[in-house]
């Protein structure tokens, strides 16, 4: 693997000093909030270039003790065996930067809109769509984000049609992401009395939440239609128009918002949806065009491609994207064991980018 060049890690080293001089010049707020978060993301990368630099720098001083024909011969096999453990621990040290400099998802600081919808597989589909929303619910839990309900279909035995949710928190997206596509469940339903293996499956949509700046919505592109919302079975009917549907004309998409008594609330929560679905739309089209020119990515993000089998008689899961299997299949569900199978899919990601950056030709 070839070295980091020292002109590219330079430039960075000046403009972290560039941005920290103009962040202590009190700007106003404009300019601060964009200088301070390009500043969090240069600190860490500069920090791993002067501990690099430091580690060359020791190494450098004990090749030339090495190296001098006048020095003490205890102190020169002191020095290699020094210099013996330095190496690897520079390598790592240089991978390290690698990683950290590859290009970044711009959406991964963003908070998220989850989508669980069951899908082939009736009320067994609606069950495990349930089964994943909780584990999600539980995940957001361990990392300390925050999860809110935005809306919810239940199913009659349990479960959910479809439910969507945010959540909000440092790094949501840019874990979560990796759970976008078709989940697939095999176990014996509760209903089932000869035992049989049924499988189904519920569909999860991961997406970026849009702010006013990712999104250039014009209001003439949009349709809204209020109407009354109907309860479960005829319950907790309202009197007034409170629920909306939007629909976006340009791309046909439509959101439904019924589940708040206002309809300010319920349009509020409408407009935050479809500002997440234009902009996964859009991102979804700028990956396509550069979808040509990338090898070894993990899968295709294509949420028609099925991602994970949950298999509970053998009480096991498997990601597909990466040939992934674990036997811990209640801690996954419990949450907790989610970060082993992501993980796993974020260091794929990053190799694949690596070997990508490897492959092009030297300028």
């Amino acid at each position: 693997m070839s070295a980091i060049p020292e002109e590219k890690l330079e430039l960075l080293v000046q403009r972290w000093e560039t941005v920290q001089a103009e962040l202590a010049s009190g700007p106003n707020q404009d300019v601060y909030v964009p200088l301070a978060r390009e500043f969090a993301e240069l600190d860490p990368i500069v920090a791993a270039i002067n501990e690099m630099r430091a580690a060359r720098q020791e190494g450098a001083d004990l090749a030339e003790l090495i190296a001098d024909s006048e020095s003490d011969d205890e102190m020169v096999e002191m020095a290699k065996a020094e210099f013996a453990e330095l190496v690897p621990k520079i390598e790592k040290m240089e991978q390290n930067l690698r990683l950290l400099l590859l290009p970044r998802d711009k959406a991964d600081d963003k908070n998220v809109i989850l989508e669980v919808r069951a899908g082939t597989g009736g009320d067994e589909a609606a069950l495990f769509a349930g089964d994943l929303y909780r584990m999600y619910q539980r995940y957001t839990d361990l990392k300390g984000w925050k999860l809110e309900i935005i809306s919810a279909s239940e199913a009659a035995m349990g479960g959910y049609k479809e439910i969507i949710a945010s959540v909000s928190g440092k790094g949501a997206f840019s874990r979560l992401k990796f759970e976008s596509g078709v989940h697939r469940v095999q176990r014996v339903p509760e209903t089932e009395s000869s035992g049989r293996i049924h499988t189904s499956a519920a569909t999860v949509a991961v997406l970026p939440e849009a702010e006013d700046v990712d999104i250039d919505l014009d209001e003439k592109d949009l349709r809204v239609d209020v109407y009354r919302a109907s309860g479960p079975g005829g319950q907790s009917v309202n009197t007034t128009d409170s629920a909306v549907r939007i629909s976006h004309l340009p791309t046909g998409i439509i959101v439904i918002q019924q589940d708040e008594k206002s309809q300010h609330k319920n349009r509020a929560k409408a407009m935050k949806v479809m500002r997440a679905r234009l902009y996964d739309k859009e991102r979804e089209k700028q990956e396509a065009e550069r979808a040509a020119d990338r090898r070894g990515q993990v899968g295709t993000g294509d949420r028609s491609q099925r991602i994970r089998t949950y298999n509970f008689p053998q009480g096991r899961i498997t990601d597909h994207r990466i040939n992934l299997t674990v036997h811990r299949l209640n801690e996954v569900l419990e949450g907790g064991g989610l970060d082993e199978i992501i993980d796993a899919l974020v260091t794929e990601q990053q190799a694949s980018q690596l070997a990508a950056i490897n492959e092009q030709p030297a300028a």
